[in-house]
């Protein structure tokens, strides 16, 4: 596994998700469900729509309702996209599972999971920063504006790919060790988020 690879399936979903661009629009996952492919488009595929959906929500002209609608609806999709991060990194777990680490291995300040996640939204913003690049109705200023940005985008993408590489590379070499911290996000669950367990206290 390498980051070509990862890259090349989140453009892959990305491309997929723009063919109707439509929040509501269905996931036809094309890889296997047990594969870590499966879980990398998915992982893409919830990025890619909750992208569009923080737009939406920054419509000024939004209702209110339809705003409280899409704010749960991206917390919603914050708690999957967590899930799918700690399921990748579980794979990883699985495959890495028989490594013996070295007496000095030491551990990354963030699992392969995570780094991939990074990896999943730099690719959201390459190719929404390509889009205003070359939006025809857009200034020349602002379409050089965003051909810079792009240029360190790209910077950004080569370096992360590099270090996540390196990072699989060292745990299969038993130079590094991994661990996986669960999220434990906080503000969905009843009996953590104080607004809702004194909601059904009352």
């Amino acid at each position: 596994m390498k980051s070509e690879q990862f890259i090349h399936i989140f453009q892959q979903s990305i491309r997929d998700y723009h063919l109707k661009d439509d929040v509501d629009t269905a996931i036809k996952n094309p890889y296997p469900e047990e594969s870590i492919d499966h879980l990398l488009y998915l992982k893409n595929w919830i990025d890619t729509v909750q992208w569009h959906l923080e737009d939406i929500i920054r419509d000024p002209q939004i209702n209110a309702e339809e705003a409280l609608k899409i704010k749960r609806r991206i917390d919603s999709s914050n708690q999957h996209r967590t899930d799918v991060v700690e399921y990748i990194d579980s794979w990883f777990l699985y495959k890495f599972k028989e490594v013996k680490t070295s007496d000095i291995a030491t551990i990354n300040t963030e699992s392969p999971a995570w780094a991939i996640d990074r990896l999943s939204i730099l690719e959201l913003k390459i190719f929404h920063m390509q889009v205003e690049r070359d939006r025809q109705n857009a200034t020349e200023q602002h379409r050089m504006a965003c051909d810079e940005k792009l240029k360190i985008l790209l910077l950004q993408r080569k370096d992360l790919s590099v270090a996540i590489d390196q990072l699989l590379l060292d745990i299969a070499a038993g130079n590094k060790y991994m661990k996986v911290y669960k999220q434990m996000k906080m503000y969905n669950d009843e009996s953590l988020n104080p607004v809702l367990y004194q909601q059904k206290k009352d």
